[in-house]
């Protein structure tokens, strides 16, 4: 049961928490009863996870600390986090020193009045609901909830001024203080009526645009819009409709817009320093089976192509589609049966341009392996990673760019773009796409890894490990299960990418599937590893069994290869027999394969060579060298891609 302080309840103040955590790849740690959740779960948790971009621990033992404050400017710039008021650090480690009830009363009463005063901070973002006093192990603590600051709030800075080290965010070393330059690119974003790409560029003419560009984006948009009344315009008056050319009616200022020469400009009309001097789009494609060579692709300025954002998507977004297991197919300019994966790295591939901060330090890139994407792109998220996963608003930095996309079929402007993605991948029933931010410079990355949750390799080899006894877990159990098998070992953090669920809940999990001999736990505290309980002599006698099993069910296999080694000596019904007893050990099996895989090699063909079956190979041996470090595959990340083939790693083996 919880033990219950005088304050908020805990059920709203976990409501608020709720609203930041459930769409971010976690369960909500709200339930509908409360006595299945207390406050001892809860600080557990967070004490297990340590001090991260969300979290901070303060011992307040002689009163509100000042850094309190800049703990509060960096969560409300960053993306929210819980303050613990009553906790010290001591050498890596977390002890609760507790406050007394005197002590919480006036903080409390001292923390109104302060984020209420313009001298110390500019705006208040709390309510009541945000504050929970509570008791942990007899130990009295104060939490603070500070929300993520919307677009139009931010920044969030101490006392009445922003500039000269006031505004602060977060990154995993804690808060730091915004230079100027970063502050003016918070109150920028935070101008809703004034988009970053409808800037109007001094002295760029018609001579800054390039003609071919312009040409395929007016082919592909009377493609979709054949009677649309724009058509019948001239180059200049196009533009214009697409705000690529403006004018403003204050100023009376008129122009090529940023959008407008991003999309259709010159490379070294972009470059300059009055455009996006920053700018260079960078595609890498690492899908080589040499290590050593740093990518097998690569797309960006080299002086051979007019480097812009329309010529950029073209170039790149065939290449992204090439590995999907549907081919994509364009008839006339206009794309044609795409399946919920195209369309996820499309609307991926176009956020990454249009959401892109010009202004910042930083590349786009946009990188692919073959076990997934990642999208890069200077700037911050305008919206909380609770909205941006849960998709509806549409947000845009670039909202010009995001309408030229948007006429020729690329984007759509009603939000959707992040629940296709989402959408696209599980239907695939690849691991959830996830994004992050970071700092210094400011960058957006969205990785989308094609990793399936449930490869069917690892679901037979645990069904076999374990007699069956996998078919009782449930969804979330299975994955973990499966997980820890494909990566050869997990922790809580890495589930939390995989699991919905809150990591405490992943603890009890984990901790579940020790319990019941699925898995065993190395380690202690927030640095406990998870391995598969895969016991030698469990293996070994199992092994045997499915070997047994074969030779039985083929026993026309096992004749004739008994047979071609002893023909001259032993009748057929003896040559099986003594098959039987004489079999390979593992590491003469695993030698073998060694032998015959120095080159990249199909299951299919070692299976050939060594008298065994694919099926038992990939359930049996090849997990066994893969833990050895003897072999590696050719596609690392997909287990059953259907390309896939082996090589040996040539390093050292026991023998023994």
């Amino acid at each position: 049961m919880i033990e219950v302080c005088k304050g908020t309840n805990l059920s709203v103040f976990l409501q608020r928490i709720k609203q930041k955590e459930e769409m971010e790849n976690k369960k909500p740690i709200v339930l509908n009863n409360l006595e299945e959740w207390d406050f001892t779960d809860y600080i557990d948790s967070l004490i297990q996870k340590e001090e991260a971009v969300d979290l901070e621990f303060k011992i307040a033992k002689d009163g509100l600390p000042n850094s309190l404050w800049d703990t509060y400017s960096s969560f409300a710039n960053t993306d929210g986090g819980v303050i613990i008021l009553g906790v010290k650090e001591y050498k890596q480690q977390f002890i609760i020193e507790g406050l007394t009830k005197e002590q919480i009363s006036q903080y409390k009463k001292d923390f109104w009045n302060q984020i209420n005063n313009p001298d110390c901070v500019n705006e208040n973002l709390l309510s009541d609901n945000d504050l929970y006093e509570g008791c942990y192990k007899g130990k009295n603590l104060l939490l603070i909830y500070v929300p993520r600051a919307t677009r139009i709030q931010r920044p969030i800075y101490r006392t009445r001024n922003p500039f000269g080290g006031h505004t602060f965010k977060r990154n995993h070393e804690g808060d730091y203080k915004c230079t100027d330059a970063e502050v003016k690119r918070l109150i920028a974003d935070s101008d809703e009526n004034h988009p970053r790409d409808s800037r109007i560029l001094c002295n760029y003419s018609i001579e800054d645009i390039d003609k071919e560009t312009l040409t395929q984006y007016r082919q592909l948009f009377a493609n979709l819009k054949p009677s649309h009344p724009w058509l019948s315009l001239n180059d200049l008056e196009f533009l214009t409709k697409l705000e690529a050319y403006r004018k403003d009616r204050h100023t009376k200022e008129e122009g090529f817009t940023l959008a407008g020469i991003l999309m259709f400009g010159k490379t070294e009309s972009i470059t300059d320093p009055e455009c996006a001097p920053n700018y260079f789009p960078d595609y890498r494609e690492h899908l080589g089976a040499d290590d050593s060579i740093r990518w097998s692709d690569r797309i960006c300025p080299d002086g051979t192509w007019e480097a812009n954002l329309f010529q950029f998507y073209r170039k790149v977004y065939p290449k992204l589609t090439v590995i999907l297991p549907k081919p994509f197919q364009i008839r006339n300019g206009i794309r044609i049966d795409e399946t919920p994966t195209h369309i996820a790295i499309r609307e991926a591939f176009i956020n990454t341009l249009i959401h892109c901060d010009f202004s910042e330090e930083g590349n786009i890139v946009v990188e692919q392996w073959v076990d997934k994407y990642r999208f890069k792109n200077p700037g911050t998220m305008l919206v909380s990673k609770t909205q941006y996963y849960s998709g509806g608003d549409s947000v845009c930095r670039n909202k010009a760019l995001q309408k030229m996309f948007m006429l020729i079929g690329f984007s759509e402007k009603a939000g959707s773009g992040v629940n296709k993605i989402i959408k696209g991948w599980r239907e695939a029933n690849w691991q959830k796409p996830y994004v992050e931010e970071l700092n210094r410079p400011d960058k957006v990355e969205l990785t989308l890894p094609m990793i399936s949750l449930l490869p069917d390799d690892a679901v037979i080899k645990l069904k076999e490990l374990f007699d069956g006894k996998i078919e009782k877990l449930t969804q979330d159990e299975l994955t973990a299960l499966v997980t820890c098998y494909s990566e050869n070992e997990i922790n809580n953090t890495q589930l939390q990418y995989v699991v919905p669920q809150h990591r405490s809940d992943i603890t009890k999990m984990l901790k579940k599937l020790c319990n019941e001999g699925f898995l065993i736990a190395e380690g202690n505290g927030r640095g406990t590893k998870y391995h598969i309980n895969e016991s030698e002599g469990k293996f070994e006698t199992l092994e045997d069994k499915v070997e047994s099993s074969e030779n039985n069910m083929e026993s026309s296999e096992s004749n004739m290869e008994s047979s071609e080694s002893n023909m001259e000596s032993l009748k057929s019904n003896m040559e099986s027999s003594k098959q039987n007893k004489q079999r390979m050990t593992f590491e003469e099996l695993q030698a073998l394969i060694i032998s015959l895989s120095q080159d990249y090699i199909s299951i299919e063909e070692i299976a050939t060579k060594v008298h065994k079956t694919p099926k038992y190979l990939i359930n049996f041996i090849i997990p066994r060298m893969f833990q050895n470090g003897t072999i590696e595959r050719l596609y690392p990340g997909i287990p059953n891609h259907p390309k896939q083939k082996y090589k040996a790693t040539n390093k050292n083996f026991n023998k023994q």
